[in-house]
């Protein structure tokens, strides 16, 4: 595949489809090991579709009955919204019955859902992250996370998905934007897929994605900075510094929609702990560990402050971690800040 770099100042990417049309369908099979299965293959391909029929609603939201709150309260404690609701239960049908998937584990549910004992994977997701912007015609997205199963001969248990990122064997988001967009990695590199409605597939847009050598953003809600310990004044003090990168400030508040920009154009991409709430609002399993397990492969880290998101087992599917994720220097000074004088 020639490589094509279709803005010098722009993203660091390894490669373009510039020779020829690439489906991710095609892509998947391609560069899949020659000793796989095709199953794991499969299970992308799954949610590729998902995240089709996920984006055919969003570019109708204002039209349809799917705007607004469901009169639900999640197991998180958040009110749910009817697209929540909608895109959690496409996620999954289009997961389910196929054998290859075994249990999925929901931001929306409470607990997991068992699909097939016999099944080797495990599927992980916030279905519609930032869907409290979903009325304000803000990008959304859907974050996902697939683990293997280490023993298809027993029921499943909590083994199977209490893990640490370490164990996860493909990790993406689906963007819903100005234009849909669907980012994973299998742990050979970040790749990205455009959807073309017109002919409705994913066509590779960039192979080998790397945050760029000079980072532009930092995205941090400096609104809820009275509510942050005091290692977080000292690294935005740092940020601002005349001798320090000369770095934007830019924040969606759709954690999909901020990491995919800083993935693009470099930075770094946070959500801290506050003084009424120190472990954060992100959920380690189905939103911190995955973007940390696409920012390394793209040359970058992820960090709950202190800790490699990725070291991190949880105790709980829904438990809430602090999120730093983007460019390793950045990352690195911020946990400098933070433990400073601790």
């Amino acid at each position: 595949m020639s490589t094509f770099d279709p803005d010098p100042g722009g993203p660091d990417v390894g490669g373009r489809a510039a020779e020829g049309i690439v489906t991710i369908e095609r892509f998947l099979t391609d560069n899949q090991p020659e000793t796989a299965t095709g199953e794991l293959s499969r299970v992308l391909d799954d949610i590729a579709m998902a995240g089709k029929v996920i984006a055919s609603r969003t570019r109708r939201g204002g039209l349809t009955e799917l705007l607004g709150k469901a009169g639900v309260v999640n197991v998180q404690g958040e009110e749910q919204k009817l697209m929540d609701v909608y895109a959690d239960d496409v996620m999954t049908s289009m997961l389910s019955g196929h054998g290859r998937v075994s249990v999925i584990v929901s931001e929306e549910r409470p607990e997991p859902v068992i699909i097939d004992d016999s099944a080797p994977y495990v599927v992980v997701h916030d279905p519609l992250d930032g869907s409290s912007n979903i009325d304000s015609n803000v990008s959304i997205g859907t974050i996902f996370g697939v683990f293997r199963r280490e023993d298809t001969t027993k029921p499943p248990t909590e083994a199977d998905w209490l893990r640490p990122g370490r164990d996860l064997v493909a990790a993406g988001y689906i963007l819903y934007g100005t234009s849909t967009m669907m980012v994973y990695s299998t742990g050979q590199g970040v790749h990205a897929f455009t959807l073309d409605h017109a002919v409705g597939e994913f066509l590779l847009t960039w192979s080998n994605c790397h945050f760029p050598a000079e980072p532009a953003y930092y995205s941090l809600n400096l609104a809820s900075i009275p509510q942050w310990e005091a290692g977080m004044s000292r690294f935005v003090d740092w940020l601002n510094r005349p001798d320090t990168p000369n770095l934007s400030q830019r924040y969606i508040g759709s954690a999909v929609a901020d990491f995919h920009r800083n993935l693009l154009h470099g930075g770094v991409f946070g959500y801290p702990g506050e003084v009424d709430r120190p472990q954060g609002k992100l959920r380690l399993m189905y939103e911190g560990a995955p973007l940390a397990y696409l920012a390394e492969q793209a040359g970058g880290r992820g960090s709950d402050g202190s800790r490699d998101l990725l070291d991190i087992s949880p105790n709980d599917i829904h438990q809430r971690t602090p999120v730093f994720v983007g460019d390793t220097r950045l990352v690195d000074q911020l946990e400098a800040c933070l433990t400073e004088g601790a």
